[in-house]
This record gives C-alpha cells, sequence and structure tokens, in this order.
C-alpha cells in the first residue's frame, strides 16, 4: 500500500507498507523532508511496524513521537505528517494526479443560483458525472451568504441589509457569513471525490485542499500567506479569507473559499451583526485590519489575481478548460426554485 501527504506549506512525506494479520508490517517512510539523525528514519519505521492497521492519527503520531530519541529532528514534517500518510495509504487514497481536473468560470450568476450549482456539481462528482472541478464564482448582484447552521437574525441586520440591496442566501456548508460585492472577493469551490482526503480529519483536509493556494500567492502574488487553522487564509498585512466544507455521503467532498479583493468595510458591519463582535472581541477598531484586501497587498486587478490563481493551479495539477451542461443548469434552477431561493431554506434557522 502506498500513501502519500503534502504537509500545507511543508514537504512531502510517502509511505509504503504491507498489512500482515491485521498489522503494519514492511513499513517504509521517505520524502523531500530533512531529519536528523540518519537512524531517527529507521526509528520511525521500527515505531509502526506491529501496529494495528486500525490506529487512527492521534496514535499513529505518539508512537512515532515516542519512537524519536530526544536529539531527533525533524523539519517540513511532523509525527502528525506521517501519521497521515500512513492513514492514507490504508485508506488507498487518491492523490491531486490521479485526477482529470476540470475548470468551470463562467459570467455572473444571482447568489442563488451560486448555491444551487454548488449542490448539483458535488452531488454530480460523487456519481461519477462530473470529474473533479475548480470553479471561480462572479457574483451578479451583492449579498451575504450565510452557513448551514447559522441564525439568519444573529448574523443579518435586516434593516442595514435592505438598506443596501443586500440579498441573503445560505448555503450548505457550515462555517461564518461571507459579506459580497460584485468585483470586490474571490470565490472559488472545489468539488472532489472523498478519496483525495481520506485518511485525513476535517482539519487536515481544510490546509490540505487549499496548499495550491497558498503556493500562488507566495510564488506567483508576491504575498507571504499561510493557513490559520481551522479555516482561514491568512498573512502579515492580516486575514485574507475563510473555507468552509460540506462532506457528501455519497463520496463528494465540496470545499469553497471566499477571500476579501476590496471590502467596503463600513457597508459590512453595517450588514453583519456577528462582525461587529468579532471586532470587538479582538480589540480591532477597524474592519479593514482584520479582513485585509487582497488589491493594497497585491497592487493587482481583480483579474489578474484570478488569472495566476488558474495558471498556478493548472502548472501544479493540470486543468482542462470546461463550462456547466444543460443538465447541471436546470438541475441548479429547480434547486433554486424548491431551496435556495425560497424563505423556508434561507430562515430555516431564523
Amino acid at each position: 500500500m502506498h500513501g502519500e501527504y503534502k504537509v500545507p506549506g511543508g514537504k512531502l512525506v510517502v509511505v509504503d507498507l504491507d498489512v500482515a494479520d491485521g498489522m503494519l508490517a514492511n513499513v517504509r517512510v521517505s520524502g523531500d523532508f530533512f531529519l536528523e539523525p540518519d537512524e531517527a528514519l529507521d526509528a520511525i519505521n521500527a515505531a509502526l511496524t506491529g501496529l494495528p492497521s486500525t490506529a487512527d492519527t492521534r496514535v499513529l503520531a505518539e508512537r512515532v513521537d515516542a519512537g524519536l530519541g530526544p536529539d531527533a529532528v525533524l523539519l517540513g514534517f511532523s509525527a502528525q505528517a506521517v501519521a497521515i500518510a500512513v492513514r492514507r495509504a490504508l485508506a488507498r487514497a487518491t492523490e491531486w494526479h490521479d485526477h482529470d481536473w476540470h475548470l468551470v468560470h463562467e459570467g455572473p450568476q444571482d447568489p442563488a443560483m451560486h448555491m444551487a450549482v454548488d449542490e448539483v456539481l458535488a452531488v454530480d462528482v460523487a456519481a461519477g458525472r462530473r470529474p473533479p472541478t475548480l470553479r471561480i464564482w462572479e457574483w451578479a448582484k451583492p449579498c451575504v451568504v450565510i452557513g448551514s447552521f447559522q441564525s439568519l437574525r444573529n448574523e443579518i441586520d435586516a434593516e442595514g441589509a435592505r438598506r443596501h440591496g443586500i440579498e441573503v442566501v445560505r448555503r450548505i456548508s457550515g462555517g461564518g457569513a461571507m459579506f459580497i460585492e460584485p468585483g470586490n472577493t474571490i470565490t472559488y469551490s472545489l468539488y472532489a471525490p472523498t478519496s483525495l482526503i481520506d485518511g485525513m480529519s476535517f482539519a487536515d483536509s481544510y490546509a490540505y485542499l487549499d496548499d495550491w493556494v497558498l503556493g500562488a500567492f507566495n510564488e506567483d502574488l508576491g504575498v507571504r500567506a499561510w493557513y490559520q487553522p481551522l479555516n482561514d487564509i491568512t498573512s502579515d498585512g492580516g486575514k485574507i479569507g475563510g473555507a468552509a466544507q460540506k462532506r457528501l455521503t455519497t463520496g463528494a467532498v465540496l470545499h469553497h473559499v471566499t477571500m476579501a479583493y476590496d471590502i467596503d468595510a463600513d457597508k459590512m458591519l453595517e450588514v453583519l451583526r456577528i462582525g461587529r463582535e468579532k471586532l470587538s472581541d479582538k480589540g480591532t477598531a477597524s474592519a479593514g485590519k482584520r479582513v485585509d484586501p487582497l488589491r493594497r497587498q497585491t497592487g493587482l486587478p481583480r483579474e489578474e489575481i484570478v488569472d495566476r490563481m488558474v495558471a498556478h493551479f493548472r502548472r501544479r495539477y493540470g486543468l482542462v478548460n470546461d463550462s456547466l451542461t444543460a443538465a447541471e443548469q436546470d438541475a441548479a434552477a429547480a434547486l433554486v426554485a424548491t431551496k435556495f431561493g425560497t424563505a423556508e431554506w434561507t430562515a430555516r434557522i431564523p
């Protein structure tokens, strides 16, 4: 069995192993990480050999830590990374390059339609009707997108939303509210088989699925960016964006991210109640200091940032230009009418 795990912002860990009578055997860890002394690699292999194949990542990581001497130095990886690679080998997880990735980047859509397309494409990937896909969103109107489990009245100042003409929609993933104005945010979704994240916790998979974005920022956009658990992308200048995720029991993961390009912070605070509390908790007087716009950090037009992000993904994993099929558009329109465009769904948690 073979498993790989690329540490977000770090190195690749590879594990090859067998299972004999329910126990790990012939464990061989390798990768482009740094490890001192040389004998520490043998210690890692020995620590894992003989463990039950049902051992979870916590147990595996603890055994690796216990097997390493006090002088061992691990650079670019950790005992947790080794444990994840082991679990991915046992689950026969797939890698990015095992999939034929497609790109969907179409014209502006209404907010409810975006919510519906997210569900339709995730379901289609799970069913094998669509290959794994990266979708870039374009917005037709301003809105707030609240998480699946958020209270509508607790998150939204209804009067502020009406005054500014802000539509409110609810997505199928958890997480917090997103304030959207056309041209002022960068939003994308990934739709992939769950085999891509097999062996990972929710926390580990968030950073793993967005590692390509960190690469685009650091290598192509001149922004030193990193992942802040659980689901924030941040930089020296402040928070850039946040991620949310939904795992379908039918076999797909939906992972989406919204990043601030040029947020109108004053308007956002007149619409979002929770934004005021978060700023107050952190002792921050200005929303601009919390959600730092990419325009200021890069000096680039939004379209150029998107183009560089897509180009980085294409170089890294391959990407075929695609579009929504007629069947997908029809299915999404039906979901707008029956779910995402209805008050019953939007206010399902009043």
